[in-house]
């Protein structure tokens, strides 16, 4: 029988943890409860799925998917909430959480997450290493290099870059070099596809919806 992945029920009240938990075992999954995303990262899980409340009084999903990248671990995690606002559910989204669900939760809805996600799970994992890996390295770029590179990835040659920033081709290739070399790409595609992989775009399209 083919093993279901442990649910990391993070967050909430005890009786919203509790509840959670009952319902995870009764699909079959064992279940660990934590108070809140420091409980968690006492002893950080490397693999399962996470349950993470959403409340932003305490730094909400985000909170718990940051500390678990500073730890290097890439859990796949559903954000929860009584009352999700679509700003909340956007932020999550964002912050990389899989699913939005509002509690209590229903058994077929949670099922049909759980089950998704644990075949996505390995290609999720390498997705989100490369996401946040290219989101630290462009993260070095100055605001000047950042835009070189924006502009590269729309295509432009470094005279249409130059004329759009009104900076000189000269002055162009001068920030495109040191772009190049603190991304460690070696040649332009290479920049164009880390910018991809940073989900940056998708990342302001959902802030302006």
């Amino acid at each position: 029988m083919e093993q279901q992945p442990i649910i990391h029920i993070v967050g909430g009240s005890s009786r919203s943890r509790a509840e959670q938990a009952h319902l995870g075992f009764n699909l079959g999954h064992h279940c660990e409860i934590y108070a809140d995303a420091a409980e968690l990262m006492q002893r950080p899980p490397e693999r399962g799925i996470v349950l993470a409340r959403d409340d932003p009084a305490d730094g909400g999903a985000a909170r718990v998917l940051r500390a678990l990248a500073v730890e290097g671990l890439w859990l796949p995690l559903i954000a929860t909430s009584r009352d999700p606002r679509p700003s909340s559910v956007v932020n999550a989204i964002k912050a990389g959480a899989l699913d939005y669900m509002s509690l209590p939760l229903r058994p077929e809805r949670l099922a049909d997450a759980l089950s998704r996600i644990a075949k996505e799970t390995d290609a999720f994992l390498e997705a989100r290493r490369k996401m946040v890996e290219a989101r630290n390295r462009i993260a070095n770029l100055s605001p000047r290099e950042r835009e070189v590179l924006d502009w590269l990835t729309e295509g432009c040659s470094n005279k249409v870059i130059a004329r759009e920033l009104h900076i000189s081709p000269r002055t162009v290739e001068i920030h495109r070099a040191n772009m190049m070399q603190k991304l460690g790409a070696e040649h332009p595609s290479q920049a164009v596809r880390l910018k991809i992989e940073a989900h940056l775009q998708e990342e302001q399209q959902l802030g302006a919806a």
